[in-house]
């Protein structure tokens, strides 16, 4: 017995060592250099900004149409389920409906395009962007802070259309406004993919500096959810001269710290969270259950994505299944038990088909779901940015319905400088198009309490 004692208590004081000098580290913000990402050896790029419209063939949707019309086979729902099993089969057969008979793509394209588009070369890649500016007499007027928008997956710059007007308006209390760049993340919708391996989270935030760069703003602030949360994380402690602020609708830190504080905050949650909203990260053996149910998806798109994207990109029925699945149970986990998913309670069907179609049309869902992979690489991991203190000032608006809400004294692990954190009243993961005036709010007064700093 004295010597299984000895020998657990040796094993305790090298865990305790182990773990002190990983919290004691200090590891170095990597230097990131630029890299080509097209196909070939490097070339002399076009550097200029020009114009963009989005304009798709005749042949294209020809194509999409016959692929919808022609007979399709679904299994059907099991008896009494709704999106328990993932999407509903007698839901997607009025998804399939709305979509041949009443959607209207150059209608919606027409509305897409009132928005000013642009692309420019980085890296050998083609980055769309939509650059919206406020008018020209609040321009002279306000103070003008630009502001990077970025989305993630299953997402697309469609997710902004809402929020953008509500960012370059004049609002009540503010003596600035927004000149907003909002981009598609490259292998996403209208910006070029990657054809070498690499283009992770971390060299996304590069491209993206530079795009920033290149539109002549030294200084800007940057919002972000899902992967736009990583990405602005990742330009935040890379580039913390650059970034005045990071605003997060999505809150992910996972340092050694954040980690054990979670585990100990189950003993008493209530010093790490308003008691009202414990709920929404306790226990923590519910909300790993939700996560584990919820993300499946994430192992398979960070093994093998061009093996479930092959069946995506030639199923158009298919693809919409796939991708809003998640606008029904990351918007409301309770919509799991709906026939319906509940997505029609915060989107209108066009409103989701128009996001469907950003990936169909362009033909880029295998290549977005390629992020995963390239986020979970050992080169990611070795950059060990999660451990990099972000020391630029920071806000979260943490919606409740969100995946995991992360308690904002664990989020100071990583985002030293968490000015703002607040946990709204409703809505979930795609924030911008769920509730756009909560988060231009959100926004707006995070903002405001910068630069007043």
């Amino acid at each position: 017995m004295g010597f299984l004692r000895k020998l657990l208590l040796i094993k305790s004081a090298i865990t305790v060592v182990f773990i002190a000098r990983y919290l004691l580290r200090n590891p170095a913000i990597p230097e990131l250099k630029d890299q080509w990402w097209a196909e070939g050896s490097p070339k002399v790029q076009d550097e200029k900004i020009t114009p963009f419209k989005i304009k798709i063939s005749d042949e294209v949707l020809i194509d999409l149409n016959e692929r919808l019309f022609k007979s399709t086979r679904m299994v059907p729902a099991l008896e009494g389920i709704g999106f328990q099993y993932g999407f509903n089969a007698e839901y997607l057969k009025t998804v399939h409906q709305y979509w041949m008979n009443t959607y209207n793509w150059r209608k919606q394209e027409a509305f897409l395009n009132t928005f000013p588009h642009f692309k420019t070369n980085i890296g050998g890649l083609g980055i769309h962007f939509i650059h919206a500016k406020p008018s020209e007499e609040l321009m002279k007027n306000k103070q003008v802070l630009p502001l990077l928008l970025l989305h993630g997956w299953p997402g697309s710059f469609v997710e902004f259309t809402k929020i953008i007007p509500l960012l370059t308006r004049e609002t009540e209390g503010y003596d600035f406004v927004f000149e907003l760049v909002v981009p598609s993340l490259p292998g996403y919708g209208f910006s070029d993919a990657a054809r070498k391996p690499g283009l992770g989270p971390a060299e996304m935030g590069l491209i993206f500096d530079r795009l920033m760069k290149r539109l002549g703003y030294d200084k800007y602030y940057v919002q972000g959810g899902d992967w736009g949360s990583l990405i602005g994380s990742n330009m935040a402690t890379l580039f913390p001269d650059k970034v005045k602020g990071l605003h997060l609708n999505m809150v992910a830190v996972s340092t050694i710290g954040s980690n054990v504080g979670l585990m100990l905050g189950s003993l008493w949650p209530s010093l790490l969270m308003p008691a009202d909203k414990v709920h929404l990260t306790y226990p923590l053996s519910s909300r790993f259950l939700h996560v584990i149910q919820e993300t499946g998806y994430f192992h398979l798109q960070a093994t093998k994505p061009d093996t479930v994207g092959m069946a995506l990109s030639d199923s158009p029925l298919g693809l919409a299944a796939y991708i809003l699945e998640k606008f029904s149970t990351w918007t409301k986990a309770s919509s799991t038990k709906l026939q319906d998913g509940g997505l029609l309670k915060k989107f209108s069907m066009d409103e989701l088909l128009d996001n469907v179609m950003v990936y169909w049309i362009t033909n880029s869902i295998t290549t977005s779901m390629r992020l995963y992979s390239e986020a979970m690489s050992a080169k990611t991991f070795a950059y060990d940015l999660d451990n990099i203190p972000c020391v630029v000032p920071t806000g979260a608006a943490v919606f409740p319905e969100e995946l995991f809400v992360q308690p904002g004294p664990l989020a100071k692990f990583k985002f030293t400088n968490l000015i703002r954190y607040n946990i709204m009243d409703r809505g979930g993961h795609f924030a911008a198009y769920e509730e756009p005036q909560l988060l231009a709010d959100e926004v707006f007064q995070f903002v405001q309490q910068v630069e007043k700093l």
